[in-house]
C-alpha cells in the first residue's frame, strides 16, 4: 500500500498526546500556528529555490518538507486534512479560470 497524505496527518495529530522531549512535532504544536506557519513558509521558500536551480533531489527533499509542515499548520489551526481535500474536490469540479473568478 502506498504511503498516504492521511496517513502523515493521523501520525501529526497522534503526535499531540507525546513530549515535547520525544517529538519534533510536538515542538512544533506547542510553539502554536502562527510559529508554525511561518516554518511552512521557510521551507516553502527552500522548495522554491531548489524549483528555481532546477535540483530534482532538493525539490523531492523540500516537497516533503512543505508537506510536513504544511499538515502540522494545519493540525496547529484546527483545520482537519479532510476539509482541506474537500475545498479541493470541490475547485476541480469547473475550470481553473472559472474557480479563481468565483473567489474574486
Amino acid at each position: 500500500m502506498a504511503f498516504q497524505l492521511e496517513d502523515l496527518a493521523t501520525t501529526i495529530a497522534a503526535r499531540t498526546a507525546e513530549s515535547a522531549e520525544k517529538s519534533y512535532t510536538k515542538t512544533l504544536l506547542d510553539k502554536g500556528v502562527t510559529h508554525c506557519g511561518k516554518k511552512f513558509g521557510e521551507e516553502a521558500v527552500e522548495f522554491a529555490i531548489a524549483a528555481a536551480q532546477g535540483d530534482k533531489c532538493a525539490m523531492t527533499a523540500e516537497a516533503a518538507d512543505v508537506l510536513y509542515h504544511l499538515l502540522v499548520a494545519l493540525q496547529a489551526g484546527g483545520i482537519p486534512l479532510q476539509d482541506v481535500l474537500e475545498e479541493l474536490s470541490r475547485r476541480t469540479s469547473k475550470s481553473g479560470h472559472e474557480e479563481k473568478a468565483a473567489r474574486g
